[in-house]
């Protein structure tokens, strides 16, 4: 058993903030969520650098206007996988993070990088896994005439889309889904399920034992999990 708890944040009020660090690869919509969240108290902690591996994408502009730190470490700009993991853990660790969350970054990571933050990497991944890890999740849901859908909050491992599992949210597939309106829905549910998840985290409540993570109600000043299915 062991309690992912941030190192910077003793889930106490007056003591200081979980330090979160977010990377990015697109618009930025659940780091968007994830800083009004931030900002409208909802957990404590305080995301303090966003790293894209792409330059100009939305996401920069959205934490630049929140006032955060932003950094590219481009991965076209490296020969290996080995070698953009090298600069990217460096850019992560100048920020000295409690927390790294991925949100919608558009990379795996490799084994070193994954160990390096082991217990402290979390990911928002756009189906209710294990059903369709990787891409084109809603696509394979409709294809494969899913009943429900959803999003999934994880630990990281070194294997993609299969850390032990946080939360989850679902919802019913329409019959006039198609993949657009399928892939908005569900990204209504990332922008709750994320800064819920970042928020237990703060608060020492997520507990991993083994393959599964249980959320604790007897933290100090926790207050009950949210309603969120699992």
């Amino acid at each position: 058993m062991t309690l992912a708890r941030p190192s910077g944040a003793s889930g106490v009020p007056g003591v200081a903030l979980a330090r979160i660090t977010v990377l990015v690869s697109g618009r930025g919509s659940n780091l968007e969520a994830l800083l009004a969240a931030e900002r409208a108290g909802a957990f404590r902690g305080s995301v303090t650098h966003v790293v894209s591996n792409r330059p100009g994408v939305g996401a920069l502009d959205i934490a630049r206007a929140y006032g955060v730190s932003t950094e590219v470490v481009d991965h076209k700009a490296y020969a290996t996988r080995e070698a953009f993991d090298a600069a990217l853990v460096a850019a992560i660790d100048r920020s000295e993070p409690d927390l790294v969350v991925l949100a919608g970054f558009m990379r795996v990571l490799g084994r070193e990088a994954v160990g390096h933050y082991a217990g402290r990497l979390i990911n928002v991944h756009p189906s209710l896994l294990p059903a369709y890890p990787g891409l084109h999740t809603h696509r394979r849901a409709l294809a494969d005439g899913a009943a429900m859908h959803g999003c999934t909050v994880h630990f990281v491992t070194p294997e993609v889309d299969v850390g032990p599992i946080i939360a989850q949210s679902a919802l019913p597939v329409r019959s006039d889904d198609d993949e657009s309106s399928l892939a908005d829905r569900v990204l209504a549910l990332e922008h709750e399920l994320l800064p819920a998840a970042v928020g237990w985290f703060c608060a020492g409540r997520l507990v991993v034992e083994g393959t599964r993570v249980r959320v604790l109600d007897d933290v100090a000043d926790a207050g009950p999990s949210p309603g969120i299915p699992r």
